[in-house]
């Protein structure tokens, strides 16, 4: 199954803008010829000795080819073409998203990042503690972390406050923390209830935009004021995070893409033990192969 996903994945790659007709035959080409080949294969377990160690060897040798296919840096590649492909818009819109995140860590600076990741060890156990008790992605929870105050907790002129620059938070999320952590006031000052009130509120947006990462983060920087994104996705009848993209002011408008692009530094961080210049030798697949935090699940 693995092998064929990765046959038709680099079919899609291949046959991109040849339309689906072309893709379909193709595919059918593929499914008769695991269908001969399967066949093949029980015409050949009948002549084979079942006292010989043949049947269990040439089952061993196609798990230990199907683990190769999966684990080549273009697997994941070929899947997203797949992905793409049988997803429509809403998967092309999602993957240029995801490249929009990709370049922007190619422009970030990596020296700068890799301070503010070396101050943000500290906050770790928190933030995880935080994103395991309202359930969001603790590595997007580190990323707007890092988007928000740098791991550099402090009060700005704008009535941020803290890790999390806390601004103001909706109600019932203050009241999901409060009985959390069985507390009657929270300290902004606190970095364990800063990180909560962060999480209980990415997890109020997220489901109030039915899951989209990208919407989900940019109602957490819009906040609840006026009605908060719901309200402005209304007035211009968008529906997704492309559509109202072009009616909003550049920092809201990058917020998702910033938060994001530190998430990915945070992941490589971890896996990598550096941050791998995006341009040099095959790094960019490499990275694209590490998938992006709040998107790699289901999407990409």
């Amino acid at each position: 199954m693995l092998v064929v996903l990765a046959v038709l994945g680099r079919l899609a790659s291949w046959l991109a803008g040849a339309g689906l007709l072309a893709f379909g035959a193709v595919v059918l080409a593929v499914g008769l010829g695991v269908a001969v080949l399967g066949w093949s294969w029980l015409g050949l377990r009948r002549r084979l000795d079942p006292a010989t160690p043949w049947p269990a060897t040439i089952a061993s040798v196609l798990a230990v080819g199907a683990a190769v296919v999966v684990s080549q840096p273009g697997f994941r590649a070929d899947l997203s073409a797949l992905r793409t492909l049988l997803g429509g818009r809403e998967a092309a819109e999602r993957l240029a998203l995801a490249h929009q995140v990709y370049a922007n860590y190619r422009r970030t600076d990596p020296t700068g990042l890799a301070k503010v990741l070396e101050r943000a060890r500290v906050y770790e156990p928190t933030v995880r503690e935080a994103a395991e008790a309202f359930g969001v992605d603790a590595e997007v929870l580190m990323g707007i972390g890092a988007a928000e105050s740098a791991f550099y907790p402090r009060d700005s002129a704008d009535g941020g406050r803290g890790l999390f620059q806390i601004t103001s938070p909706p109600e019932e999320a203050v009241a999901d923390v409060r009985r959390r952590l069985g507390v009657e006031k929270l300290d902004p000052l606190n970095q364990r209830h800063n990180a909560f009130v962060a999480a209980a509120t990415l997890a109020r947006y997220l489901q109030q935009m039915r899951g989209d990462p990208f919407l989900g983060l940019l109602a957490y920087n819009i906040g609840p004021r006026n009605g908060g994104l719901h309200a402005i996705m209304e007035q211009y009848g968008a529906r997704d995070f492309v559509a109202i993209q072009p009616y909003l002011q550049t920092l809201p408008r990058d917020y998702p893409v910033r938060v994001l692009t530190a998430a990915l530094a945070y992941r490589l961080w971890h896996t990598e033990g550096r941050l791998p210049r995006y341009e040099e030798g095959d790094n960019a697949r490499r990275i694209q192969s590490v998938g992006i935090p709040g998107l790699s699940a289901g999407t990409f």
